[in-house]
């Protein structure tokens, strides 16, 4: 199963990705969840960048670009395999980052790639 780390976890369950928690968990993947909201979803409590995870597959994005910039130093220092540009989260600029260093970026929503069997 894929490690994913979701950035922008949020405990509000109208948000895509207090969705995506779910279904990862309900699909068997383990999940961190890092976000500014206290809480927890899917079981897991909500945590603050900063603390990096060597063992993650994939990292799933739920901020824009406006805010991913802050983010950078700590995706490329978790390593993973892949990072999934969320419907309205395209930024070139990270995709372009993350190619430079040997990371894969998919423009994609991971709920579809769940339900279809494409995670």
């Amino acid at each position: 199963m894929k490690k994913t780390l979701i950035i922008g976890a949020s405990p509000d369950s109208s948000r895509y990705s207090y969705k995506a928690a779910n279904m990862l968990t309900r699909f068997n993947h383990d999940i961190v969840n890092v976000g500014i909201k206290r809480g927890e979803v899917a079981g897991v409590e909500i945590e603050k960048p900063g603390e990096i995870h060597n063992d993650i597959d994939t990292i799933t994005l739920y901020i824009g670009p406006a805010l991913q910039a802050q983010y950078h130093d700590y995706i490329l220092k978790t390593k993973p395999k892949r990072v999934i540009f969320n419907p309205g989260t395209e930024n070139y600029e990270l995709e372009k980052l993350l190619n430079a260093n040997g990371i894969e970026p998919l423009e994609a929503c991971t709920l579809v790639l769940l339900s279809t069997g494409q995670y």
